[in-house]
């Protein structure tokens, strides 16, 4: 942590980052009251002026930075009923662990952080990991609440920085699976765009943007097709170069094949969801590979949550398929 003023320069990768995230990507491990706290106090500053934790930054723009600190966690009382309960639960999710990392299977619907109205999320329930020393694990990226699979946490805090570091150097591979609408015509393809945050009555969405534009981030998606049920769905694999807010459902809904399920941006008319299928959204976040922070690689794998898998027993999809994306560039 800073103990003294830092002034960075914000990349080209964290354009388009809120501020508040800008904060807890470049230092894990701050609790989400500080770094509120210093935002609203005036003492982090963008070009000199004072700004808010939702404002979007820009490539080039000069962050000041107050000295930090890292929050003394609050003694638990031992032997906690819905602690344990918590700590079960989390086991369940586990995917993979070590001493360092943690790969959590998300399930559908239950958020990764808290916010308006949101009180059970995964980085509350990680309170109750703390180890011996008062370490807390750490979110090293995000998922939306209704997208299931692959959550990556750092156990320790130079896992945390580590594993920033790959994320903002885009050395972390990712690859989902959705189920979309219609069939596109070429087999594999990269979309490129730029996305902008729209804010609306009740809601706020991410719209396709022009090059320069305020607040406008590009963002780049490979995909591949790798089944079809028909001409109506297609199981489609995903590979995010950037990691922009809603970036897969905005591009799949942008080139006319919204992700089934989604409520935001499937926008089709006149559009039935077959038989059986629930109206969930289906998009899962199958596989992470990054580099181990003590060297070698994390590999994991998700498996189909619930509503996709009934999905796939229904349209005879086979989830053992070879996944073209594979052969998909990284960068």
């Amino acid at each position: 942590m800073p103990t003294s003023v830092q002034n960075v320069a914000v990349t080209s990768d964290e354009a388009g980052m809120r501020v508040d995230r800008f904060l807890e990507a470049r230092f894990p491990g701050l609790s989400f009251s500080h770094i509120q706290r210093v935002i609203r106090k005036g003492q982090l500053r963008v070009n000199g002026k004072r700004t808010q934790p939702k404002a979007r930054l820009e490539t080039g723009q000069n962050v000041r930075i107050p000295p930090l600190r890292l929050d003394q966690p609050k003694p638990r009382a031992p032997g906690n009923a819905a602690d344990e309960k918590t700590r079960e639960f989390l086991k369940s999710i586990t995917l993979y662990e070590d001493a360092d990392v943690l790969v959590l299977n998300k399930p559908m619907g239950l958020a990764v952080q808290g916010g308006s109205g949101t009180t059970r999320h995964i980085d509350g329930m990680l309170e109750v990991l703390r180890d011996a020393h008062g370490q807390r694990p750490r979110l090293v990226h995000r998922l939306d609440k209704d997208t299931a699979g692959c959550l990556l946490v750092a156990k320790t805090r130079f896992a945390a920085a580590a594993l920033a570091k790959t994320f903002r150097s885009r050395s972390a591979r990712k690859v989902y699976w959705a189920l979309v609408a219609g069939v596109p015509k070429v087999q594999q393809g990269r979309i490129s765009t730029f996305l902008a945050k729209e804010e609306r009555e009740d809601e706020s969405v991410m719209r396709i943007a022009r090059h320069g534009e305020k607040g406008a981030s590009h963002a780049v998606t490979y995909y591949a097709v790798v089944e079809t049920s028909g001409p109506l769905l297609a199981w489609v694999s995903l590979k995010p170069v950037t990691g922009r807010t809603h970036q897969l459902r905005a591009h799949m809904a942008h080139v006319g094949h919204p992700i089934v399920g989604d409520p935001k941006y499937f926008l089709l008319e006149n559009w039935q969801l077959p038989g059986g299928m629930q109206n969930k959204l289906h998009l899962l976040a199958r596989r992470i590979v990054v580099p181990h922070p003590r060297g070698g690689v994390i590999d994991v794998t998700a498996p189909l949550p619930p509503h996709m898998q009934q999905s796939w027993n229904l349209l005879g999809l086979d989830a053992k398929r070879y996944d073209p994306i594979e052969d998909a560039p990284g960068e």
